[in-house]
């Protein structure tokens, strides 16, 4: 394929990605999926794609076929994909990355959607792409070399951001959110994580949420702001909850109860209100006055 022809492709699928997600007018977000190549970080051809439930595709070269909204094999054995591109195009747009920022990506994978937040931040900004897994490190670095805003670092995400930062994106469902992705956002720091609960095993041992939402954090002057921007189903990280605690069993069943999205604050580190959609004794998710939000 020409290099026009694959530059068409590319800004034809952010298009379509951005559509797909609902996503208003974005042009940073827009510009930044158009320029980054995803074959880069795929591996090399013939790439396996998983577009729904029944599995993946039969082995393709063929390049549009990976500029669509489709999981692409990183580890088909073990299930671990790079993620659908309109879902991350939601998160994205809702985190609003601006020139400058500070962003730790945790749960980078191999890189793909750090370079594409390496885009959004500028050369002013800065991109620490944290990955657990010392193989999808060790690709994410070999993929990422050539960009002088990101440092990708292999371990635990719940240890990161070691420093204040602008933006915490995480890419793997927990429990609860890390001390460190809360107590490290600047003044107006957003973070965006999928809280839930865990499923069974899978694929190859990997374990799934079964229920989960992308929950948006932003530390304001009073404390914390906190939304669900939508239904998610991730790779299921490492509960934080404490050991033998309910708290898993408790927050599945705010879930099935509904009102998620009536959620509008997170309670840091002090006591726990009569009016919470979901309480723990250290934090919990605070609900908008009755008429406020829906759910």
């Amino acid at each position: 394929m020409q290099k026009a022809d694959t530059e068409a492709l590319r800004l034809e699928y952010a298009r379509r990605m951005l559509r797909k997600a609902s996503v208003p007018e974005d042009p940073g977000l827009l510009a930044a999926m158009a320029a980054v190549p995803r074959e880069h970080f795929l591996g090399p051809p013939p790439w396996q794609v998983r577009d729904h439930p029944g599995g993946y595709s039969p082995p393709s070269d063929d390049l549009a076929l990976i500029y669509d909204d489709v999981l692409v094999a990183l580890d088909a054995a073990r299930g671990i994909n790079n993620g659908s591109p309109s879902l991350h195009a939601r998160g994205l747009h809702a985190l609003a990355p601006r020139d400058g920022d500070h962003v730790v990506h945790i749960g980078a994978g191999t890189g793909y959607y750090s370079a594409i937040l390496a885009e959004m931040v500028g050369p002013a900004g800065r991109v620490w792409a944290v990955e657990y897994d010392q193989g999808l490190a060790e690709r994410a670095r070999a993929c990422l070399a050539d960009r002088s805003n990101v440092e990708t670092v292999c371990g635990n995400g719940s240890d990161w951001p070691d420093r204040p930062v602008d933006i915490v994106y995480v890419n793997f469902a927990t429990d609860r959110p890390s001390d460190r992705w809360v107590e490290m956002l600047r003044p107006g720091g957003r973070l965006l994580f999928p809280l839930g609960v865990p499923a069974h095993a899978d694929v190859g041992g990997s374990d799934f949420s079964a229920r989960a939402g992308y929950l948006l954090v932003t530390a304001t002057a009073d404390g914390y702001a906190a939304r669900f921007v939508q239904s998610v189903a991730f790779i299921w990280g490492r509960g934080l909850a404490d050991a033998g605690s309910d708290s898993q069993e408790r927050l599945a069943a705010a879930f099935r109860a509904g009102g998620a999205l009536r959620v509008a604050g997170l309670r840091w580190k002090s006591a726990p209100r009569m009016t919470e959609w979901f309480s723990d004794p250290d934090w919990g998710l605070e609900v908008a006055p009755a008429g406020e939000g829906t759910g």
